[in-house]
């Protein structure tokens, strides 16, 4: 069990420091160099781990304004917990030593358009994989859809806010993580570990954090 190096809220401030830079467009490209390559050939100590969508808008290294062993990183559509994806956080946490898991959303979301298109009354064909990735985020639609509508359960894509659906999905991707793993549930407990829920904005390039689960001080943007 690898202890961490930093606090929670130093991993926050370091990183959140680095998005402000890229949306400042004052990036500084930090740890890119041919000396950090050498330095990281037999080891790797990243603070911070992130598992997010993985849309091609969101180069995280870039966003983040981190470089070479900064970030563990863990992507997939719509990021949607799956053994793996919990698998990837353990180890970066117990065997690492990152203070921070980061759950990174964004708006304009394909595989949420997708699952709002599936919890329609007339679905898309999709293969079966994609209908099994995009099954987790259906009851965010749902959640969204009939908290205001009750006269059918089939969703409308123009009667819905989809990027409201995409900040639903975030905060159940965050207790989803912390339900399916006591590794990271025992370590926040602990106070060596939080967990943050960012919804990444396309054209402003800001990730604004939605959900926190941890020992830190952070302002949060309301969900609705």
């Amino acid at each position: 069990m690898s202890a961490p190096r930093v606090t929670p809220q130093q991993a926050w401030e370091t990183f959140i420091a680095g998005n402000d830079r890229f949306v400042a467009g004052a990036s500084s490209h930090p740890n890119q160099d041919v000396e950090r390559r050498s330095e990281l050939v037999n080891q790797q100590s990243p603070d911070v781990a992130l598992f997010g969508c993985s849309d091609s808008r969101l180069a995280a290294e870039i966003i983040f304004d981190c470089g070479l062993g900064d970030l563990f990183i863990a992507r997939n559509m719509g990021h949607v917990v799956a053994e793996s994806i919990t698998a990837s956080m353990e180890y970066a946490v117990a065997n690492l030593g990152a203070a921070l898991i980061v759950v990174l959303a964004h708006d304009s979301c394909g595989a949420v358009a997708a699952a709002i298109d599936q919890s329609g009354r007339h679905p898309s064909e999709v293969t079966d994989s994609v209908a099994n990735t995009l099954a987790p985020i259906q009851p965010s639609v749902q959640q969204l859809w009939l908290r205001d509508r009750h006269q059918t359960p089939y969703a409308e894509a123009a009667e819905i806010d989809a990027n409201a659906v995409g900040r639903i999905h975030l905060a159940a991707t965050v207790n989803e993580l912390l339900r399916n793993s006591r590794t990271i549930s025992d370590a926040v407990d602990r106070g060596e570990l939080a967990v943050v829920g960012c919804q990444y904005r396309l054209t402003e390039g800001r990730a604004v954090p939605y959900t926190a689960v941890g020992p830190l001080d952070i302002e949060l943007a309301p969900l609705d």
